[in-house]
């Protein structure tokens, strides 16, 4: 049902969206990136957390991590994984096959800035075999997602970047 909520998703709000089935696990991000022959940043994820009494969706790209405080601050409270029931009950899609698309329960969606760094980004399409070629301004807009800053770069992650200690 998961797949077929987003086909219908995008086949009415974004017909243009390429949907790729490779047949093989794109369940992480690592996994996705190597079956679409991509950079890990270039996948898209989708990550459901509570913040206070709410449910978002954040969708950053694959190499970034949440900020706590970048989070805390933009949306008002400590960002809290959902467990993968939770996951699928509220948006309809498992865990690694999460997307904004044809969700089951009307969910804010949030776009980290960090997407805007590609041109083209590949969330997943509702299955942990299917992704969706889409530019991150035509994702954020059949979403109705709000931009924000909600995640470190890679280069924090990595190390790189930072001054010598």
């Amino acid at each position: 049902m998961s797949a077929e909520s987003v086909r219908a998703f995008l086949a009415e709000h974004a017909p243009d969206a390429e949907i790729i089935d490779q047949g093989a696990s794109t369940a992480t991000v690592e996994e996705a990136a190597a079956t679409l022959g991509v950079e890990p940043g270039r996948i898209a994820k989708t990550l459901s957390v509570r913040v206070g009494d709410r449910v978002v969706l954040v969708v950053a790209r694959g190499d970034a991590r949440l900020d706590n405080r970048k989070v805390k601050d933009a949306l008002g409270g400590r960002p809290r994984m959902l467990g993968a029931e939770e996951v699928m009950a509220l948006t309809g899609h498992p865990v690694g096959g999460v997307c904004p698309f044809g969700l089951a329960t009307p969910l804010a969606v949030y776009c980290d800035h960090s997407l805007r760094d590609f041109d083209e980004v590949f969330p997943a399409a509702g299955s942990r075999t299917s992704s969706v070629r889409i530019t991150p301004d035509r994702l954020a807009a059949v979403t109705g997602a709000t931009w924000a800053d909600l995640c470190r770069p890679p280069e924090i992650e990595s190390g790189e970047g930072l001054p010598p200690t």
